[in-house]
């Protein structure tokens, strides 16, 4: 009953006119920070952060909050309608969703990521309310030997990813693993890989490797077929699921809310991770997985729900222990701290107004976002009609400012488009870009769990196995390298027998 309490409190203090008005303009920023490609709730937020410094403390969080779990609603447009992710944990929504889109169900499409998404925010919140406890007491056992290990894991799952070759998913995630790795090293502050080039220092931004893989080389692509025709040459379809659709995505959707939230409370696991584990679970899991990468509304629906679920549990760290579990919250503890809140358990008894409005104000905002969405999917399908003649240039110029936008270098552009050109190439050769950017989020945070279990065991790599967690996650990650591999192996010998 003391938890509905203070839940009832927390309602009181999101439903004020002010703080529901904060809530709005957050979501709102928020989904059209995920819809135009490349800007991401990170250089919004940094944008209007000085801007809350006259709004009171508890306004100020909810509008921060609203802006970064709405960008997750809005990030799946652009990858489903011309196949740019939005943001950066929408990237495996280009997978499925865009080829939705080209057989005329961009509606369906749409419709299944904006509920998928509302599911998982309201089950994550619910997850904060009641699980928070517990989850910490997990996360705080995990080490550097766990989260390496988790990191590994992540690493062997995009194995899964492939729809062709395990050995060319493998290729491609070594390579981001190595970009990963350029800029000064963690350890010891020394620069590596960066070929004297002082823009090189912070390492390869983000943004503009996803604009060029994801955007540039669509735009490349296309052109190959010529620009007389538009972006998807079939109907819209409808926006209501059928009942086929309706059960290939509910288990996906369960599956995605119940992964995401798990993984969005590890520092380092995240809205991005969640949505590229939860693909590669729902093709493992699947009957028919030659259907992914084809237009398998579960493709769209697991990771959606996935990224949506892990931005609400990453507020369980930052709001009971205040240690954000990634870079997005690590603004949201910056404007705590500008304005005075305290920040970790004492939150909840010092600041119990601003700890269960904020909780509160996360449903309401997740029904603002339902109802700003769903609507507006007519208006964005609309964006289908136009000829792509006029529209690859448009594209080309969002994703321009958004890279521009991000780190205010002319150079990053020029990494846009070699990776634009990197990206069609290697397409033409049957590679694929998803898992170069799995391999290129996880590297570096890998690596520097590595190298601090190595150093806190003396050297001894049996740290990994003696300790129960990281056990369990390399032996996960063997068994799903092995079950990737030993088929394309017995295939590869059953080719050499033929041919002989």
């Amino acid at each position: 009953m003391e938890l509905l309490g203070q839940l009832g409190t927390g309602f009181v203090v999101a439903l004020s006119p002010d703080n529901l008005f904060y809530c709005f303009v957050g979501v709102l920023i928020g989904t059209l920070v995920g819809v135009l490609p490349g800007i991401g709730p990170i250089a919004a937020m940094s944008l209007l952060l000085p801007a809350t410094f006259a709004i009171p403390p508890t306004g100020a969080v909810i509008m921060l909050a609203g802006i970064y779990y709405g960008s997750m609603y809005g990030g799946s447009t652009t990858s489903i309608l011309v196949r740019i992710p939005g943001e950066a944990a929408s990237v495996v929504t280009c997978l499925d969703g865009h080829e939705m889109a080209k057989q005329g169900r961009a509606g369906a499409a749409l419709f299944v990521a904006a509920i998928g998404s509302f599911f998982a925010g309201t089950v994550a919140l619910v997850g904060l309310i009641l699980v928070a406890p517990l989850m910490i007491t997990v996360a705080l056992a995990f080490g550097p030997a766990e989260y390496c290990a988790l990191m590994l894991l992540g690493l062997c799952l995009i194995a899964y990813l492939s729809q062709a070759s395990v050995i060319k998913s493998l290729v491609m995630a070594g390579i981001g693993l190595v970009l990963g790795l350029v800029g000064i090293d963690s350890i010891n502050a020394l620069p590596r890989l960066t070929f004297d080039r002082l823009e090189l220092l912070d390492g390869i931004g983000l943004v503009p490797v996803v604009m060029g893989l994801f955007g540039v080389a669509e735009i490349f692509k296309n052109l190959e077929q010529g620009t007389d025709r538009t972006v998807v040459e079939s109907k819209v379809g409808r926006l209501w699921l059928t009942s086929t659709d309706w059960i290939q995505s509910r288990w996906a959707i369960v599956r995605g809310t119940a992964l995401g939230f798990v993984l969005g409370i590890l520092p380092g696991g995240g809205a991005v991770i969640s949505s590229f584990v939860s693909y590669a679970m729902e093709r493992r899991l699947s009957k028919t997985p030659e259907r992914f990468g084809k237009g398998a509304i579960e493709g769209v629906a697991g990771p959606e729900a996935a990224n949506n679920a892990a931005a609400g549990s990453a507020f369980i760290p930052l709001m009971t222990l205040g240690i954000p579990p990634n870079a997005v919250l690590a603004l949201l503890l910056g404007a705590l701290i500008i304005h005075n809140v305290p920040v970790g358990p004492t939150m909840i008894t010092q600041r119990p107004d601003l700890f269960w409005g904020v909780v509160a104000s996360m449903y309401v905002g997740n029904v603002m976002l339902l109802v700003l969405n769903l609507p507006l999917i007519g208006l964005w399908v609309k964006c289908l009609q136009v000829p792509y003649g006029i529209l690859f240039p448009l594209i080309l110029l969002f994703c321009c400012i958004g890279v521009y936008a991000t780190s205010g270098q002319i150079f990053d552009l020029y990494v846009m488009i070699a990776f634009g050109v990197g990206g069609w190439l290697v397409a033409r050769w049957g590679y694929e870009p998803a898992p170069l950017v799995l391999g290129f989020v996880l590297g570096p945070m890998f690596e520097n769990n590595l190298r601090k279990a190595l150093i806190l065991s003396r050297g001894s790599w049996m740290t990994f196995i003696e300790r129960p967690i990281s056990a369990f996650f390399v032996l996960a990650s063997a068994i799903i390298l092995a079950t990737a591999l030993v088929p394309w192996i017995n295939a590869k010998r059953k080719e050499i027998a033929v041919e002989g």
